[in-house]
C-alpha cells in the first residue's frame, strides 16, 4: 500500500479570491499556457472583466476616494502567501487530551489564522480579536529584513525563541501608523475568508487607532455590513496622569460577513459592581476609613477579620470592624492592591 502524501500548503489566498469570482462571473476567466511550465491554467481576462462591469470601474489617475498607506499591497500579498508551517500537538501541557472539544493555538496569529483556512473556511461563527493597541510601546511586529540573533536582543525582547526578530512601533517611527494598519491588514483579510455568510466578527480597540480600524474593515468587510461600535467603559476611575482628557472609554468594532436583519441576543448585567479603589497591577497597601464614616448595606454585627473580595482583587481585613444602621461604628483598616 501506497501511502498518502498529505498536503502541508496553507491555502492559497489568490486561489480562493479567484475560486469567488469564477462563482459569480466565470465568462471573464479564459485559459493561457504558462511559460514556465508549459501547462494551461485559468485566468482573468480583464477585458471582459470591464465589460461585465460597465461605467463602474475606474483606471489611471482618476480621483477617487481612498485610503491607503505605505506597505498596503505587501500586506495584501502576505495574506494572500501560503504558508507551509504546520500545527504540533502538546499532550503533555493539555487538558483532557483524549476527550476534549476545545483547542487552544499558540503562535503567530498569521500563520494560525492560514492554517485553519483548509477545515474551517467559511465556517466560523464569531471572532473576536484583541489586537495590540498601538500606543507608542506595546506593540511589536515582526521584521523579515533583520537577521542578527544574540542573546541581548532575546533579552530586550527584540526576537522571540525561534529566532523572529521583532521590533517595537514607536511614535518616533517614520511608519507609525503604516505598520499597524498593515498588520491589521493582512489578519483581517484572512479572518474574514474564515467567517460564516452569516458570522460576526468583534474587535477591541481604543481610541489611537480607531478611525484607522473602521476604514481598514469597511473594506476587508464591505461598509454596509457594519453593525455597530460599542463603547465599553473599561473603567470608573480612571488614571489622574492622562495628559488632557480622563479617558474611561474604549471601543468594540463589530461586523458581520453578510448583513442579516436578526437582532443579537445577549444576557443583561442587572448587578452593580465597582473596584474603583483597586488595581490590579499595583503592590499590596494599607488603607484605613475612620469610624462612622463609611455606609454600607451589609447587615448590622460584627465583621471579623480575614481575606474577602475575589481571587483578583483581594481584600484584607486586617482588624475585626462592626457596622451598625449601616454605618461602620469603628475604624475600617484594609490592605489590598489600592490605587
Amino acid at each position: 500500500m501506497t501511502p498518502k502524501k498529505l498536503d502541508n500548503k496553507s491555502a492559497d489566498g489568490n486561489r480562493l479570491n479567484l475560486e469567488a469570482l469564477y462563482a459569480i462571473a466565470p465568462s471573464c476567466f479564459t485559459e493561457v499556457r504558462d511559460p514556465k511550465t508549459g501547462e494551461t491554467k485559468q485566468v482573468v481576462n480583464f477585458d471582459t472583466l470591464r465589460t461585465l462591469l460597465g461605467d463602474d470601474t475606474v483606471e489611471g489617475e482618476h480621483e477617487r476616494y481612498q485610503f491607503t498607506w505605505p506597505g498596503k499591497q505587501a500586506a495584501r500579498l502576505e495574506a494572500a502567501a501560503e504558508t507551509t508551517e504546520t500545527l504540533r500537538p502538546v499532550p503533555e501541557d493539555s487538558v483532557d487530551w483524549d476527550t476534549t472539544e476545545n483547542l487552544y493555538i499558540e503562535g503567530d496569529n498569521l500563520r494560525v489564522l492560514k492554517l485553519l483556512q483548509k477545515s474551517y473556511l467559511g465556517k466560523v461563527k464569531m471572532i473576536y480579536i484583541d489586537p495590540p493597541y498601538n500606543t507608542g510601546n506595546d506593540f511589536v511586529y515582526h521584521d523579515d529584513f533583520a537577521h542578527s540573533v544574540t542573546e541581548e536582543e532575546l533579552t530586550s525582547g527584540n526576537i522571540d525563541l525561534e529566532g523572529n526578530r521583532y521590533r517595537r512601533n514607536t511614535d518616533s517611527n517614520g511608519r507609525f501608523h503604516s505598520d499597524w494598519c498593515s498588520m491589521m491588514l493582512s489578519r483581517l483579510l484572512v479572518a474574514h475568508s474564515l467567517l460564516a455568510e452569516d458570522g460576526v466578527t468583534f474587535i477591541s480597540i481604543d481610541d489611537n487607532e480607531v478611525h484607522n480600524l473602521r476604514k481598514i474593515c469597511d473594506e476587508v468587510f464591505g461598509e454596509r455590513n457594519f453593525v455597530d461600535i460599542f463603547n465599553w467603559a473599561k473603567t470608573e476611575t480612571p488614571e489622574n496622569l492622562s495628559k488632557k482628557s480622563k479617558q474611561i472609554i474604549e471601543y468594540i468594532l463589530c461586523y458581520q460577513k453578510n448583513l442579516s436583519p436578526t437582532k443579537f441576543k445577549g444576557i443583561k448585567k442587572e448587578a452593580v459592581s465597582s473596584n474603583g479603589l483597586l488595581n490590579q497591577p499595583n503592590k499590596m497597601k494599607p488603607l484605613i476609613f475612620p469610624a462612622n464614616c463609611v455606609q454600607t448595606s451589609m447587615a448590622d454585627g460584627v465583621i471579623k477579620s480575614g481575606k474577602y473580595g475575589t481571587d483578583s482583587y483581594e481584600v484584607n481585613l486586617l482588624e475585626d470592624t462592626e457596622v451598625k444602621n449601616g454605618i461602620f461604628i469603628r475604624e475600617v483598616h484594609l490592605k489590598a492592591k489600592f490605587k
